[in-house]
């Protein structure tokens, strides 16, 4: 196994769908992040009135907010707060960059642990202050 970023972070996973919130986290939990999840972008945002997080991972295809949106919204409110977008169409988004707005990175799906690690380094880090999280 490659060498990866060992610092731990604060993580809400924003996806509808139960089944894939559970995958993330518990993949997520094996690097030691401690790891939120929520079932809408609605819910996302109301939590993060409440907590702060190093990142934010979302699905793009969810009912009433679309990740996109739910990115654009985050950094509205907190300009700084990393968002990692999971689409089954990142080349479609890569192509046109202005369509992600909001999204630091793109994790193409299906994915695997190393693509998450990859995605969680690269778009967190430092922490939800700009300052280095903790190792």
């Amino acid at each position: 196994m490659k060498g990866f970023d060992m610092r731990k972070r604060r993580i809400l996973v924003v996806d509808d769908q139960p089944m894939v919130c559970d995958a993330l986290k518990m993949m997520l939990d094996l690097d030691g992040h401690e790891v939120k999840a929520v079932f809408s972008g609605e819910d996302a945002l109301a939590t993060l009135q409440q907590e702060q997080f190093d990142l934010v991972i979302t699905d793009f295809e969810m009912p009433t907010m679309k990740g996109d949106e739910l990115a654009a919204s985050i950094k509205a409110r907190s300009p700084k707060q990393p968002v990692v977008m999971i689409t089954a169409y990142a080349e479609m988004f890569q192509a046109s960059p202005n369509t992600v707005a909001g999204v630091d990175f793109i994790l193409n799906k299906p994915f695997r642990l190393e693509n998450l690690r990859d995605a969680v380094a690269k778009a967190s880090p430092e922490g939800p202050n700009g300052e280095a999280t903790a190792n």
